[in-house]
């Protein structure tokens, strides 16, 4: 079993969270003694089956061209039968080059320059990059906030979508940055919305194999409005492996799964990389004692964050943290914006979050902390956060 109290070089590894050039590009001059809780990138070890698998891989030390084999298509399927429910065919199955990209290979194939893309904010921000970069428009449709919890206005959004006529949704379910997990119903109702009005739903499931508290439900779960999604998911949040850039599509709908076939040739995707699918097929059919224990961690260290701000700095609250490693926490009362408190703390502490106003929209008054860390890591970011905002001076 993998011991997460053990902190991993990632010195040696140059990974952007930890590398200070890379950090001080994003917050600007920092200490020697600080602590990333920033990007979403986890620093625990990967799973052992996977690290096996690997291992055999470079014994054989030959890495040239692979294809899209069998054993891909039965561990994504396998995987859906068991956390879903759903059995989705192989033909429905496409093979991509991460999420991110895939975004934008997906505005590529369904919009023309100014068209609408339409959000729910505070969200991923590189939904909205992937519409701008090809020259579509944002829409923000706000989530309002009640009882603590974002919800979607429904009124809103079909006023939106009418008024608009967006050619993309794009739904972050679960939730980023707040980690909301959408019910059945809702998924229905904003699908069958999207459906009325022509729009296609493209959910971003990535952290949807990192669930605590509710019921998740996947958009491949909505029966015959399914034929409305382009799903994308893969393994790389759950098992920490967006290095290796292998995600993947499932697609029901023929006339969109060819669209998007199109593009991604006509962009050459056309075949993974030799480390990245044999960790999906690794992660996918021996990774789940790993998921297990690491979601035991990963509790644990969320309730040391939530006891710490609810017991030590009141001006502090946050969100219930339903699914994925970050913490949605609101610091309006502290009496700083999110970008002022993100450049102090960074400045003054070493500890660095992300400011809600990198989420598109509607994120000012919040910051998201990464959990996704040693404990020992989560207990001195969190004295540190504690001292800065107690200040007499603030």
């Amino acid at each position: 079993m993998t011991d997460f109290d053990i902190f991993p070089d990632r010195f040696v590894e140059k990974c952007r969270k930890w590398d200070k050039t890379k950090i001080e590009e994003h917050f600007g001059p920092v200490g020697g003694d600080y602590i990333p809780m920033w990007i979403a990138d986890m620093d625990f070890r990967a799973p052992e089956p996977l690290l096996k698998k690997l291992r055999q891989a470079v014994d054989i030390g030959v890495f040239g061209y692979t294809y899209v084999y069998e054993e891909f298509y039965d561990a994504v399927i396998r995987y859906f039968e068991r956390h879903h429910h759903v059995s989705p065919k192989k033909e429905w199955l496409t093979l991509c080059y991460g999420t991110v990209s895939t975004l934008h290979y997906t505005v590529q194939a369904f919009c023309q320059k100014g068209d609408s893309v339409m959000l729910s904010t505070p969200v991923y921000d590189p939904f909205a990059r992937a519409a701008t970069a090809f020259g579509a428009q944002v829409i923000e449709n706000k989530l309002t906030v009640e009882n603590n919890r974002y919800q979607l206005d429904f009124e809103q959004l079909e006023r939106q979508l009418r008024e608009y006529r967006p050619k993309l949704y794009m739904l972050c379910n679960p939730h980023n940055p707040s980690g909301r997990i959408w019910s059945r119903e809702e998924l229905v109702t904003l699908i069958s919305l999207c459906e009325k009005y022509g729009t296609i739903v493209v959910a971003d499931e990535v952290h949807s194999g990192l669930i605590f508290d509710g019921v998740y439900t996947s958009t491949i779960e909505t029966g015959e409005l399914f034929q409305n999604v382009i799903l994308l998911s893969s393994p790389n949040k759950q098992y920490n492996l967006g290095g290796l850039k292998t995600s993947y599509a499932i697609i029901q709908n023929e006339a969109l799964c060819k669209a998007f076939r199109d593009r991604l040739v006509k962009n050459s995707i056309t075949s993974p990389t030799v480390f990245g699918i044999i960790a999906l097929i690794a992660c996918y059919n021996e990774g789940e004692e790993y998921t297990r224990a690491l979601m035991g961690y990963l509790s644990e260290n969320n309730r040391y964050a939530c006891n710490f701000i609810r017991n030590r700095i009141p001006q502090m609250s946050y969100m219930n943290m339903e699914s994925s490693y970050l913490l949605w926490v609101n610091i309006q009362d502290t009496n700083m914006d999110s970008d002022t408190f993100t450049r102090r703390l960074a400045k003054e502490t070493g500890v660095l979050v992300e400011s809600g106003n990198n989420f598109v929209g509607n994120g000012e008054g919040y910051i998201r902390v990464n959990l996704g860390t040693q404990l020992k890591n989560v207990k001195e970011a969190f004295s540190r956060i504690g001292g800065f905002v107690n200040k007499p001076s603030l």
